[in-house]
């Protein structure tokens, strides 16, 4: 036995505006959108073919939604909704909704179960949205969290496309009687400038930051744009719009390369997660070509309690410097740091390779071998990486090892350390990563803390989580070519992250956000005041 048929239709009556409603819900989506919601509800007029959507956490706010979309048009429209169509669904029909129907006297038209094609409106609409909301962002180079942003684009446009209602119409012209507008619209995804007003602003700082366009706000008659910086969708009309430019690709030089590598030998365990917490994805500003011909000399850093001459100059050019930095009227002053003087024989210590391929090769070659080892198993250990083929569309980010050698306070060898981090400053925002914040711990709240233990004579313990980033769960897909020391089948051209690693941006938001789930279910709860506690 087999399903019969569908007839095409088979309903021949002819409505006015609003007075049959589709409804229809599209989801779970595979993500969150900016907003926190997981589901689109989408309403149709059969009359008009104007959609109305509307972007859910849970199923349940839907009723809400239908209320006062049915209030709305029976207000501003004066038309009477008399008929709604869905697919039997419990969140059309609960039993507030159905006293709500009763009393507008509004009747239910359920389609049968297993049967989508008896909404077959409904259905279509949706799977019209989808793509066309789907081919906007893979077109504007977005995360599919943007999901939402582009299906309220898409809804938009659509009812502002000939329908086949009526003909040479559009269902806005049906609906309002007015002929819709174009010359606002722009391209989705596009780069954009938004205008920082004057009273939000100083003298001399910028009067646009960079955005992405992600909509129109038609209450307001503005722009919906991401503002970077903010990290959270802004409605403005003073916007102006470079189509042809998405993803807010920013090119990348030789120096950023090196200027990364160079500030990543020196830090440590502790410095490495502050770096991750402070990132913001901003370049650094370059010099200009004048400026880069002639540098400003840097400050030495001298260490009280040694002679200046226990750090001799390494030639007679950096004196020269500093008397030019007198010269020039620079009043900085120098920088002095707390250290012994074994520290300084560390800080100047040039037995830390600057490349994986003088650590195997160098002089101290079986110790960074086994540094290199053991920092391999412990992300096969915890299964961070996955072999795997680079899509279609995809780009794999860059890796760099770094070495350094961990001294004791005598400035003896305690080990040799070597670990893999990501070039995350190659990575683009929307497609390798989307939020990067990350909170840390107030002081006042660490004092606070200790000044309560003390009072009630409670031990005060601390912990440090080694290795801490490489536990947290990659939400986005990232790949990252293979690294040097990793031997794959050649069936394999780069690795993906399941695991986060140092030097992504994303890196510390995502170990905070597995060690915040981790705390809460052994019964410690988020600190209103202070979210990281």
């Amino acid at each position: 036995m087999v399903q019969k048929p569908f007839p095409s239709n088979r309903d021949k009556r002819s409505y006015d505006t609003f007075e049959l409603l589709h409804l229809d819900i599209c989801g779970p989506m595979e993500k969150d959108s900016l907003g926190g919601s997981k589901y689109l509800l989408l309403i149709i007029d059969e009359a008009s073919g104007c959609m109305k959507g509307f972007c859910l956490r849970v199923k349940s706010e839907s009723e809400d939604y239908i209320r006062k979309y049915i209030t709305m048009v029976q207000t501003q429209f004066c038309k009477k909704v008399k008929f709604v169509r869905h697919d039997g669904a419990r969140e059309f029909a609960t039993n507030s909704l159905q006293l709500f129907y009763e009393d507008e006297g509004i009747e239910q038209q359920t389609t049968v179960p297993y049967a989508h094609q008896t909404n077959g409106t409904a259905e279509r609409a949706i799977r019209t949205i989808v793509t066309i909301g789907r081919s906007m962002l893979h077109h504007a180079k977005l995360d599919k969290c943007f999901w939402a942003e582009a299906a309220m684009t898409a809804i938009y446009v659509k009812n502002r496309l000939p329908s086949p209602k009526v003909v040479h119409k559009t269902p806005f012209e049906i609906v309002y009687n007015l002929k819709p507008s174009v010359k606002h619209m722009r391209t989705f995804g596009c780069q954009t400038y938004i205008l920082t007003p004057k009273e939000n602003r100083l003298k001399w700082d910028p009067k646009a930051r960079a955005g992405i366009f992600v909509g129109y706000e038609e209450v307001s008659k503005a722009y919906r744009v991401y503002d970077i910086e903010a990290g959270q969708v802004v409605i403005s009309r003073d916007v102006n719009f470079d189509e042809s430019t998405f993803g807010l690709q920013l090119p990348i030089t030789d120096e950023d390369v090196d200027d990364l590598d160079f500030e990543l030998l020196d830090l440590d365990d502790e410095e490495l997660r502050q770096m991750e917490y402070k990132q913001t994805g901003k370049r650094k500003n370059r010099l200009n070509d004048e400026d880069t011909a002639a540098p400003r000399p840097r400050a030495v850093r001298q260490r009280p309690g040694l002679e200046e001459s226990s750090a001799p100059e390494n030639n007679s050019s950096r004196q020269e410097e500093d008397e030019e930095t007198k010269d020039s009227g620079d009043s900085t002053p120098p920088v002095f740091w707390r250290a012994s003087a074994n520290a300084v024989e560390a800080a100047v210590d040039l037995s830390e390779p600057s490349t994986f391929e003088a650590a195997v090769s160098g002089p101290d070659q079986v110790h960074w071998r086994k540094a290199i080892h053991a920092e391999l198993e412990s992300m096969r250990l915890r299964g961070v990486f996955r072999a795997a083929k680079l899509p279609n569309g995809q780009r794999a980010i860059g890796t760099k090892w770094v070495f350094k050698i961990k001294r004791k306070a005598d400035g003896s060898i305690e080990k040799y350390k070597a670990r893999l981090v990501a070039k995350g400053f190659r990575q683009k925002y929307g497609i390798d990563y989307t939020e990067t914040f990350s909170p840390v711990v107030k002081y006042v709240t660490l004092r606070m803390v200790i000044a309560i233990s003390k009072h009630f004579g409670w031990p005060i313990d601390q912990l440090d989580v080694v290795t801490a980033f490489l536990y947290g769960v990659m939400k986005e897909q990232v790949f990252c070519v293979i690294p040097e020391g990793v031997e794959l089948d050649s069936t394999f051209d780069c690795l993906e992250l399941v695991r986060s690693i140092y030097g992504l941006k994303q890196a510390s938001r995502v170990w905070n956000e597995t060690f915040d789930e981790y705390v809460c279910s052994i019964g410690f709860q988020v600190s209103d005041f202070d979210p990281c506690c």
